[in-house]
């Protein structure tokens, strides 16, 4: 796990009770009053696992067309330790955009020595999740254009140690409090979103650092507030005191597209950006916030993860103090981490269109975003998940009906208030029997309403505080629910499951059945170390039932098979901690990549390519814990043929991001954080550097690791992993 992942998701923050699988009593959550549809669900409890491999599918088949692929295309790379990106034979690898690369003219060059400023006019850092968004010759949007296209991106965080983000700063920063401006200024503009155009000339691809079409969204770009919490109480603030307006995006993971061709972004792990100190419960008293604040995982009195708040008296560094310090909250920030932790949509095609905060979708700590096929005269269906230890599984129904002619609308962002302001959101509840059901989330749910865990007034309330809800209706603990993606084939829904440093035999069940030591070097591991990737084939998208299976399981090759190596893994497609995943419309392949810390003694993190299956195509495997046993149900075997290691990184980084052009010919994969081990003290180092990628590849000045996007092709040509 990367360093800034320890420091955020080592959120613990649900210490919930909440019943395992059929164990939910029903006098106190009575199926009517928790699905829509009860009917359905009804049957689905009763189904036991002879019943998986006939299981119904969502979705359909998408834009992927030609008949399914049954074998990978390429020899699979081998584990490494060096500090390059490896892809297969016959494959290329060209860095093209990197922290600090200009986005505007005049911008100087990224000298890369901690003196560069203009950080709202560069690419920022920790780049993530990324879509493509065409553009034909003459500049115009376009859904099967090439050679020309934007990359509308995260970025997520910063390299750091003791408060600062010392690779960007000439000397390493200031590691104690208080923080000087002129480097928050630096922090505060290297988060966000950026979007940057990029061109191939059939040879090479470059980005175009003067085009129109470049943006920059940080922590402080306004944004505007919408759904079901716009105006609410309890996102009153100085900035905006009728609860409309907030500002800036922050800690942006996975991404999504959505069917009406904007750019969305999942706000993660942003309540460690805040403070409040030791006092500020004690000032709330009978406040429900601070119920909801220790949910969130900000305690008073713990620092926060910069430092921002102690800058300055001005307004940008007195934002980060949540606590309650005026007489009201129009006085105040004590509501400002109430404006983070949502789905943010964005038109990379235009902007001056300020980014929305979709509230509708839920507040957590969102990674990616993946729709279901929309079908005409049906709801649209957003699938998400929140990541941390224990969190939840979550599905987003509009109210809306999909008409086809929003497919490419005059203005994208009001196409999205039509489909992502108005819905219902859903908490996942696996069963142990392979079946599940989609629990509501609205004060239309008696469970919701009268609450005695904790007070929901509306469907406001849902929306901010969505984690108490679905811990009110019993949803089911998952092992750091990250980047999911929705099958163009068969319109499956794959979550990957990172890891879970808490999970024990004690509370192991059928979906995390797995819980072991594992040795890196002399010490320890334990928990479910390696991961695994889970998936449900709803009974349709909008319904409330579901079937579901493990699809792979994270592990060494050598590991125990019968409690570890379930999915017979072997070294050629071993693997630990799944993070991004997203599926090819082009070709339909899974792209899965990782973010890990159990195996880099053998290997930096990795992306693998797939041809998953379906629910069901494997069988009931017996997990032993001593004297328990548990149940669960995992995918046919893959093998080199149908799960395959595709690229290896350099030293310390993550492999995440992910998108290609319409002909599935150029691939696009951000490079996070490589170096980040390095010690602060070494900043001024090069030969101490963990990692000196991308100049030692020959991409720009300077020795500091950047994190960066790199475009893989085919050197014949042709489609990749085909």
């Amino acid at each position: 796990m990367s360093r800034a992942a320890d420091f955020f998701n080592e959120e613990d923050s649900n210490h919930t009770a909440n019943p395992q699988f059929d164990q939910v009593l029903d006098t106190r959550l009575s199926r009517r009053g928790l699905l829509r549809g009860a009917a359905g669900a009804a049957g689905a409890g009763v189904l036991g696992a002879s019943t998986l491999s006939g299981c119904a599918t969502a979705g359909g088949a998408s834009g992927t067309t030609g008949p399914a692929l049954t074998s990978l295309g390429f020899k699979p790379v081998a584990k490494s330790l060096a500090d390059k990106v490896v892809v297969p034979e016959g494959y290329t690898a060209q860095i093209i955009y990197a922290l600090g690369d200009p986005l505007a003219a005049g911008v100087p060059a990224f000298k890369n020595d901690g003196t560069d400023t203009a950080f709202e006019q560069r690419a920022g850092d920790h780049h993530d999740g990324m879509e493509w968004f065409g553009l034909d010759a003459s500049g115009k949007p376009s859904n099967s254009f090439n050679s020309r296209g934007l990359l509308a991106m995260n970025h997520e965080a910063t390299t750091d140690e003791k408060l600062s983000s010392f690779f960007i700063h000439a000397n390493g920063g200031t590691a104690s409090l208080p923080r000087p401006a002129a480097e928050v200024d630096k922090e505060l503009a290297i988060h966000g979103l950026s979007v940057v155009e990029v061109m191939s000339n059939g040879k090479q691809w470059t980005t175009q650092s003067g085009s129109a079409f470049n943006r920059r969204v940080t922590s402080m770009t306004p944004a505007t507030l919408h759904g079901p919490a716009r105006g609410s109480e309890h996102l009153v603030t100085k900035f905006s005191t009728d609860a409309t307006l907030c500002r800036g995006t922050l800690n942006n993971c996975g991404t999504g597209k959505t069917p009406w061709g904007s750019f969305v972004s999942g706000e993660e792990n942003w309540y460690g950006y805040f403070f409040r100190d030791a006092q500020d419960d004690d000032r709330r008293k009978k406040d429900k916030q601070v119920q909801a604040l220790k949910r969130y995982g900000r305690k008073a009195g713990e620092a926060s993860r910069h430092g921002w708040e102690s800058a300055g008296a001005q307004d940008q560094y007195v934002r980060w103090n949540n606590g309650a310090l005026a007489a009201s909250a129009k006085d105040d920030y004590r509501n400002e981490m109430n404006t983070f932790g949502y789905v943010v949509e964005m038109d990379p095609y235009d902007k001056s269109q300020p980014v929305r905060k979709r509230t509708g979708l839920g507040r957590f700590a969102h990674e990616s975003v993946a729709f279901a096929k929309p079908v005409a005269g049906q709801p649209i269906v957003a699938y998400m998940g929140d990541d941390a230890r224990g969190e939840y599984i979550y599905k987003f129904v509009s109210d809306a009906k999909w008409d086809p002619k929003d497919a490419s609308p005059a203005n994208r962002l009001a196409a999205g208030d039509k489909y992502l302001d108005k819905g219902t959101l859903f908490a996942a509840r696996f069963k142990g029997d392979g079946s599940g059901e989609w629990m509501e989330l609205s004060m239309n749910n008696p469970v919701i309403a009268g609450s005695s865990y904790f007070e929901f007034k509306s469907n406001a309330d849902v929306a901010i505080f969505t984690r108490l809800a679905a811990d009110a209706v019993g949803a089911t603990k998952m092992d750091r629910p990250e980047w999911n993606g929705v099958h163009p084939r068969t319109g499956e829904v794959y979550f990957t499951l990172t890891n879970n440093s808490n999970r024990s035999a004690a509370t192991a069940d059928a979906v995390n059945p797995r819980a072991y030591a594992d040795m890196k070097g002399s010490k320890e591991q334990k928990g479910n170390v390696n991961g695994h990737i889970v998936r449900l084939a709803d009974a349709s998208p909008a319904g409330s039932s579901f079937k579901w299976d493990i699809y792979v399981f994270g592990a060494e090759a050598g590991a125990d098979k019968s409690a570890v190596n379930l999915s017979n893994l072997t070294d050629d497609n071993d693997m630990s901690a799944p993070d991004g995943l997203v599926f090819s419309p082009a070709t339909g392949v899974c792209w899965i990549q990782t973010d890990d810390g159990a195996f880099t003694d053998k290997t930096n993190c990795m992306m693998l390519a797939a041809i998953p299956g379906k629910v069901g195509d494997g069988g009931a495997r017996t997990v032993k814990h001593g004297d328990k046993q548990v149940t669960t149900y995992v995918g046919k075997t893959p093998t080199p043929a149908t799960l395959a290691r595709f690229l290896v990184g350099p030293k310390g980084c993550e492999i995440t991001g992910w998108c290609e052009t319409p002909d599935g010919r150029a691939m696009f994969i951000n490079i996070q954080h490589p170096g980040e081990s390095t010690a602060m003290a070494d900043v001024n180092d090069p030969a101490k550097y963990q990692s000196q990628w991308p100049a030692n590849a020959g991409y720009g000045a300077g020795k500091r690791p950047r994190s960066a996007t790199i475009v893989i092709t085919k050197n014949d040509g042709g489609i990749l992993g085909t």
